[in-house]
């Protein structure tokens, strides 16, 4: 028995040995964070709360910090939270993720977020998206081709940007293709992306290297 115990005590001194050398203390990442008004930050600048939000990014589905997490790190707590509902919204939602990188783009295009833009136009396309649809979109025009539930996204996000506000035409619509939380999925993709269009636009942050922006202002 004694042998047993003190076998058991060497275990778990071993474990505990693994985990303190796999504590956050050890952990040091390049953030590659970009930025313009704001200043990339580096791992050695930031606080502990900073820190806690860059480890849940970099060790999350994320597995890194682009776009407007550098000017969010500014509020870390807030930061975390708005980052953890973005993966919710972008990477759980009922919707197809060709309905959800169109409802994107057409946030990206009302703030004329350049670098949300750039980014979410390649991810329609890689969904499924038409160039057509994409095309007419960046220049502030109605597809003139749409699938049914293309129709029904582009009628409800267009609206809602547009007029605050939404139709009991086109809010029927939406909940008998999506049901309820397809509504409610839709409505939250397209308040995070005005989120992140928001934090962009106010850094005036950079498009991807060897990229223009492709946004030009509407009439």
């Amino acid at each position: 028995m004694r042998v047993r115990v003190i076998g058991v005590c060497i275990l778990v001194i071993i474990i505990a040995s693994l985990a303190i050398a796999q504590a956050p203390s050890d952990f040091h990442p390049d953030l590659k964070l970009r930025g313009n008004r704001f200043k990339p930050l580096t791992w050695d600048e930031l606080t502990p709360a900073q820190k806690t939000m860059a480890e849940h990014m970099v060790m999350g589905e994320r597995g890194g910090m682009p776009g407007p997490f550098n000017v969010a790190l500014r509020s870390p707590e807030a930061g975390d939270l708005a980052q953890r509902f973005g993966i919710q919204q972008r990477n759980h939602t009922t919707l197809p993720v060709r309905l959800n990188e169109f409802a994107i783009i057409m946030v990206a295009r009302y703030w004329r977020a350049q670098f949300e833009w750039g980014e979410h136009r390649k991810a329609a396309l890689a969904a499924g998206l038409s160039r057509t649809i994409i095309d007419a979109v960046a220049v502030g025009e109605r597809p003139a081709s749409m699938q049914p539930d293309e129709q029904v996204v582009y009628n409800f996000a267009n609206e809602l940007l547009e007029r605050r506000q939404v139709s009991d035409a086109n809010f029927k619509a939406a909940k008998d293709m999506f049901g309820e939380r397809g509504v409610v999925d839709l409505t939250g993709i397209m308040g995070y992306y005005c989120w992140v269009a928001m934090m962009l636009d106010v850094d005036q942050y950079p498009v991807a290297d060897g990229t223009k922006p492709e946004l030009k202002p509407l009439p």
